[in-house]
């Protein structure tokens, strides 16, 4: 009874109604949805664009002073990098003319040293048929044992003269140092020019006809205290010095 209740229900008058729609494709939804879309993110935008301009902030004026600023920052780059480029130029040229103005000076003090020199040398001929060496064949004058600008560096000074009677002939032959020390508390002579070096020993020669100065630099250890020099002359061919003289050096 039940059952027949139910059928009678569901096909009966009192049965619930049915309502019958139109099916519509996804597209045409997709075009009446989009447009209305577009609408309301174009709403969207002028009111926030609307915003901006209402408090004063002008889209098309930032970007024209945004692009006004790139092309200041270009334009100061620019220049900036050709402002170093003048500088490192400049730091260049200074350089060399520092570098030309310190070898000027060296070359003036050279120079100058040298004009000293000779005027002692002719200071020193003028007076020498005074001096009591005259008669001797070779003899040494004004010789000197200086520091040099390194520690141990010595620079020998010295002017070797012949005689009135010898100075047709030239003189051929060598010199050597003798020098007395003291080292690490013990006595110490060093000698040069070093025979196992053949070119210390070219350094050595001498060969003039008159005169002839000798600037002559030694290295000794720097630790070495030195108390004299000899200066030893020999002649081509001689055992014995031909003169030798020596220098105390201050302790």
């Amino acid at each position: 009874m039940a059952m027949i209740r139910s059928l009678r229900r569901k096909f009966s008058i009192s049965a619930p109604r049915l309502s019958v729609r139109p099916h519509v494709p996804w597209y045409v939804r997709w075009a009446i949805v989009l447009p209305i879309l577009a609408l309301f993110g174009l709403l969207v935008w002028w009111a926030y664009n609307s915003g901006l301009e209402f408090a004063g902030f002008h889209r098309g004026q930032t970007e024209k002073e945004l692009t006004e600023l790139r092309e200041r920052v270009h334009y100061l780059e620019s220049e900036n990098a050709s402002q170093a480029n003048q500088i490192a130029a400049y730091e260049r040229q200074g350089q060399i003319e520092q570098a030309s103005t310190q070898g000027i000076e060296a070359q003036l003090r050279s120079l100058n040293d040298e004009n000293a020199r000779l005027k002692e040398d002719l200071l020193f001929f003028q007076n020498l048929p005074l001096t009591g060496a005259r008669e001797a064949e070779l003899s040494i004058h004004r010789l000197k044992i200086e520091p040099d600008s390194l520690p141990g560096e010595y620079l020998c000074r010295m002017l070797l003269v012949q005689s009135v009677q010898q100075r047709g002939k030239a003189f051929q032959g060598n010199m050597q140092l003798v020098v007395n020390g003291e080292q690490d508390g013990r006595k110490v002579v060093l000698q040069f020019p070093q025979e196992d070096s053949p070119s210390d020993v070219a350094g050595y020669q001498l060969s003039f006809k008159y005169y002839q100065r000798v600037d002559k630099g030694f290295k000794l250890p720097p630790e070495m205290k030195v108390e004299s020099v000899q200066v030893r002359v020999f002649e081509k061919g001689m055992q014995e010095p031909k003169v030798q003289q020596t220098v105390n050096l201050p302790s």
